[in-house]
């Protein structure tokens, strides 16, 4: 079948740029999606993307869906006549439900008798009478939270649409979409090629948009170049340009035709800490910062402007006025906050609230405190220091700086603790409380900081529980899930071998004034264990895995992760199908027991050989696997255990466990009671998969 390339392009005014990658991935997805459905066979699907337009370029688009076979049953030949051979009323139904007449009708002859059935085949569409459909769809479905109507218009879009162009090879589609004609008219860069750019084919998309229009609609080459402008321009200034990804990509869906260019500002802002000074070029300007071979920042900054201006002085001085205001309001909130200690805040916290039922910021901050203390003493940490960091861990919240800067939270924290003189521990601390911030995110690094984290996010996981607001679908206002998962990889990572019921209980008997925490301890836990599930599946260690430790409810993390890790490793024996095997059959059997659990073994009752030889082995391997475990050592164990599959196996062969003679019965399930009883220490080795 012949083939065209496709070409769809969506000109609009400017996108959010945080979101275009997103639309983009999601316009292409829905289209390639319903050319899938539309049964169109297609090679390569190119996506691009720019400020002003969503476009995909598909390659070699069959010219129409294939003709499709159809193949209907109908009544069976008994039923569909009569002794006369008169169609029946079921055959003349099924006939007119197919558009024919009965005459027209095959049979087909089956190993259960005869039937009617209807052949034929249906014509496959053309592609072209299809695609606008498909376009329609994949706009309709963009992940848009909020829509906008422009002039006169009822079409509804994330930007007014002012251009379409569908091209399916030389041939335009004729169709509306979003209330534009469709076309082969494109347009160049709003400044430097406000024109239209005619396209006489898909083909022609990349090269003219980039010349004459001035426009990289390669987003993937666009990003890459402003990394390289970015990167060589810093190098002109001896330095090094910080390039934080999650700028690039709003940087990238800011410009169509990047060029960078440098700035300077006063030293004199250097003496600000260094994060407020990026913090306010990242944020506020979309600006790179520089830094040098040590990591220290340099007074230089890089922007990505987007035209390629015959001045570029003239952009240089304009970026440079703009910056410094902003580095001027940076320093004056670092002196005016300097002026007071970090502890005079403590009080303004009590008038800040932090949830209605659970009080304000400054009884969150003394409940992280006690429970602080209570975790350092339990390690055998400074819990002065705990104590200290716990009652300070919110006021730089109350700064100028932080009020301006939210993302500093914690970082100025540090800068103020240290001016005032705080133990460095303590200090550290007030900023690690927010590690990990996201996923994959370092981990807090001092002991006190640890600890810090650990406590205030347990405060929240369980205050809001016991208020009735865990998260339910994607909502999750007090990210109850992110501070799970980072209190689980402190616990683990960190190598603190703590239980989650004890400290959970530490934070019920804070929160005890306010609400009653301790009847949603065991749900929190639950919802803390849950969330490992996906902590090791992204270690690519299966769902059945964890499945056989959760089914234990270890309540210590690092218990829980020594288990599965040694689960992971027995897996991979020769062993591991045939005991898994047999571990189901013990619990199917066991769980078939009525009465009390039989649990000790008769040396006189075990007659058949099989049964004597795995009794005398499991006596002689749990003499050394019982240690191993009672020591949470279950790599060792379970490589021990796994001496057992022979007579095991040898067992169930040779051995009938519900014999007739009830006291060899009761026997042989104390036996496998027993066995049951030793794996089970482990993991539920029945949970495995084959």
């Amino acid at each position: 079948m012949s083939t065209r390339d496709l070409l769809v392009e969506i000109g609009t005014e400017e996108l959010p740029p945080k979101a275009l990658n997103k639309l983009s991935d999601a316009f292409a997805a829905g289209i390639e999606s319903n050319l899938k459905e539309a049964n169109i066979e297609f090679a390569k699907v190119n996506i691009y993307a720019s400020p002003r337009r969503l476009a995909v370029l598909i390659n070699d688009v069959s010219e129409s869906q294939p003709d499709l076979d159809i193949e209907k049953r109908g009544p069976a030949v008994k039923a569909a006549f009569d002794e006369n051979g008169n169609a029946s009323k079921a055959a003349q139904g099924f006939a007119r439900g197919c558009g024919v007449e009965v005459s027209e009708l095959e049979t087909m002859s089956t190993d259960k008798g005869e039937w009617l059935v209807f052949r034929a085949q249906e014509k496959g569409k053309a592609t072209v009478e299809l695609i606008a459909a498909m376009v329609d769809q994949s706009l309709a479905k963009l992940p848009i939270p909020k829509r906008m109507r422009w002039g006169d218009s009822s079409a509804e879009f994330v930007r007014p649409v002012h251009w379409v162009v569908m091209l399916f090879g030389h041939d335009i589609i004729d169709a509306e979409i979003l209330g534009v004609k469709s076309g082969r008219e494109s347009r160049g860069h709003r400044f430097h090629h406000p024109e239209n750019i005619n396209l006489q084919s898909p083909e022609d998309y990349v090269h003219r948009l980039k010349s004459p229009g001035y426009v990289m609609v390669d987003r993937d080459e666009r990003m890459q170049t402003i990394k390289l402008q970015a990167e060589q321009a810093a190098e002109k200034l001896g330095g090094k340009a910080l390039i934080d990804e999650g700028l690039l990509l709003e940087v990238n869906g800011l410009v169509e035709w990047p060029v960078a260019v440098t700035g300077d500002f006063d030293k004199e802002f250097l003496e600000v800490p260094a994060e407020s000074i990026i913090s306010s070029m990242q944020d506020h300007q979309k600006y790179f910062p520089v830094i040098d071979a040590n990591n220290t920042l340099m007074p230089h900054f890089i922007t990505i402007s987007n035209i390629e201006s015959k001045n570029p002085e003239k952009v240089k001085e304009g970026n440079e006025r703009v910056i410094r205001p902003r580095l001027g309001d940076a320093k004056f909130f670092w002196e005016q906050d300097g002026k007071k200690k970090l502890e005079s805040h403590i009080e303004s916290l009590d008038k800040v609230v932090f949830q209605t039922k659970l009080g304000s910021v400054g009884d969150k901050s003394r409940r992280v405190a006690k429970i602080a203390e209570a975790i350092a003493k339990e390690l055998g940490e400074n819990t002065e220091y705990a104590k200290r960091a716990g009652l300070l861990c919110k006021c730089d919240l109350m700064t100028e700086m932080v009020c301006e800067f939210t993302d500093l939270q914690g970082i100025m924290g540090r800068y103020y603790a240290m001016k005032d003189g705080e133990a460095q521990e303590v200090a550290d601390a007030l900023d690690e409380q927010y590690m990990p911030r996201f996923a994959g995110d370092k981990l807090p690094q001092g002991k006190t900081g640890q600890i810090l984290s650990l406590a205030d996010k347990l405060d929240t996981l369980l205050g809001i529980f016991a208020i009735g607001q865990k998260p339910t679908g994607e909502k999750d206002p007090f990210a109850l899930r992110r501070a799970a998962l980072g209190a689980l990889r402190i616990l683990i990572e960190c190598k603190l071998d703590l239980d989650l019921k004890v400290l959970l209980s530490h934070a019920a008997d804070c929160l005890a004034e306010k609400v009653d925490g301790k009847q949603a301890i065991d749900e929190v836990i639950g919802f803390m264990i849950d969330r490992l599930k996906v902590y090791y599946t992204s270690q690519k260690i299966t769902v059945d895995v964890y499945d056989a430790v959760q089914v234990l409810k270890p309540t210590r993390p690092i218990d829980f992760d020594r288990r599965i890790h040694a689960v992971n490793e027995f897996r991979k024996m020769d062993e591991a199908e045939s005991l898994a095997a047999a571990n189901k059959r013990i619990g199917n059997i066991l769980r078939k027991v009525e009465g009390d659990m039989p649990n000790l073994v008769r040396v006189d009752l075990l007659i058949e050989t099989a049964e004597k030889q795995l009794y005398e082995q499991l006596q002689n391997i749990s003499a050394v696997v019982t240690p191993q475990l009672d020591a949470g050592e279950y790599a060792e164990a379970l490589k021990q255990l796994a001496g057992l599959r022979d007579p095991i196996d040898a067992f169930f062969d040779q051995v009938m466990v519900m014999a007739d003679d009830e006291a060899l019965k009761h026997n042989r399930i104390a036996l496998l009671n027993q066995l049951h009883g030793l794996f089970i220490k482990a993991a539920d080795l029945s949970r495995l998969q084959s």
